[in-house]
């Protein structure tokens, strides 16, 4: 048996005692390098749970043995159950969906700024005109007339 070195793994050659190759080659049955935590489901601990709880005192450790689990497994998930982790962690990953209602509502939020904003500048015209007619008024009073009436001229 020989070893090769690859790019990923390293990869063993089996060699037959009669001198013949296998025809395939099988991986490295070395340990990987970092080993990473098994995550289990909300669901997964519930079932595991009650079917754990619903066992006869015989079975109980043939459930741990084949779900490759320990005890302190059991002992964490019925705490967490206890408090009511276990049924937050049963919802949907993400955001929740958007409800027609809310979009409706932003919409109409948002609509309603934008007519306030107009309104704001329909008052301020109106206001700077009024005040500009006030002083074209005041102005008027207080000037004479351009075009005073010429005195008539007698033919003559």
């Amino acid at each position: 048996m020989t070893v090769v070195g690859t790019a990923g793994r390293d990869v063993v050659d089996d060699v037959r005692v009669d001198g013949r190759e296998d025809a395939g080659r099988r991986p490295d049955p070395e340990v990987e390098p970092k080993a990473r935590r098994r995550s289990f489901s909300a669901a997964y601990k519930l079932r595991i749970l009650n079917e754990y709880e619903a066992a006869p005192d015989g079975r109980k450790g043939a459930i741990l043995r084949r779900e490759s689990l320990y005890s302190a497994h059991i002992v964490e998930w019925r705490k967490a159950r206890e408090v009511g982790a276990l049924a937050g962690l049963s919802k949907p990953k993400g955001r929740p969906p958007v409800d027609d209602r809310d979009k409706e509502l932003e919409k109409l939020r948002a609509e309603k700024a934008k007519l306030e904003k107009e309104l704001a500048k329909a008052q301020f015209v109106i206001d700077v005109q009024g005040k500009l007619a006030a002083l074209l008024e005041k102005l008027s009073e207080g000037a004479p007339e351009e075009n005073p009436p010429s005195p008539k001229k007698p033919n003559g």
